[in-house]
């Protein structure tokens, strides 16, 4: 398993190995040890598996706040995404910056986004599938969200505004300089 920065240090790239032959493959996505090796000792509690029937269905930005916050390990078993992470941590040098990651079927990323960010993806092809696991329960009182299109985040979605498919939720969410919960950054080094 590689692990791989992105411009935010604290979000990765996971790339698990994968070995097929004629039969099909076999691939240890996450293996608790390997994690732990690389830094990241993170106990899931949760999986999550999402279905999107179309191309341009838009979920997110969601967040859940302490002492509910989760971080998550996303992945692609069917289709294709560009899965984004937010830093919504005050203090952070990397505040309101976010790192987007085309993760698929195809190139079997993952992605981790540890709590402090708000996640988001949209679907690139229809029928996608996506598998996540997470290291808290949800928990609707601390569920949160920035508007997906918040022109101060600066994300280049690849579906123009008017086609994206979104919940009524997703669309009437707060900018991020409107919301009056977020996280308070922790330098851990």
């Amino acid at each position: 398993m590689q692990i791989e920065q992105t411009a935010i240090a604290d979000v990765k790239i996971i790339y698990p190995r994968k070995f097929g032959d004629e039969r099909g493959f076999f691939s240890e996505v996450w293996n608790a040890n390997s994690f732990r090796e690389a830094g990241l000792d993170i106990n899931f509690v949760q999986d999550n598996h999402a279905f999107n029937a179309e191309a341009g269905v838009l979920r997110g930005l969601h967040y859940q706040l302490e002492p509910k916050a989760q971080g998550k390990l996303v992945r692609v078993t069917r289709g294709a995404v560009l899965d984004v992470a937010v830093d919504i941590r005050v203090g952070s040098k990397t505040f309101g910056q976010h790192v987007a990651v085309e993760l698929s079927a195809e190139n079997w990323r993952q992605l981790w986004i540890p709590a402090g960010f708000a996640h988001g993806y949209c679907t690139l092809l229809p029928d996608t599938e996506l598998l996540y696991k997470v290291n808290d329960f949800y928990s609707p009182e601390n569920d949160c969200g920035i508007f997906w299109n918040d022109p101060a985040l600066g994300i280049n979605w690849p579906v123009a505004a008017e086609k994206a498919i979104l919940s009524e939720k997703d669309k009437t969410l707060p900018l991020l300089k409107d919301q009056t919960r977020l996280f308070e950054y922790r330098d851990t080094k």
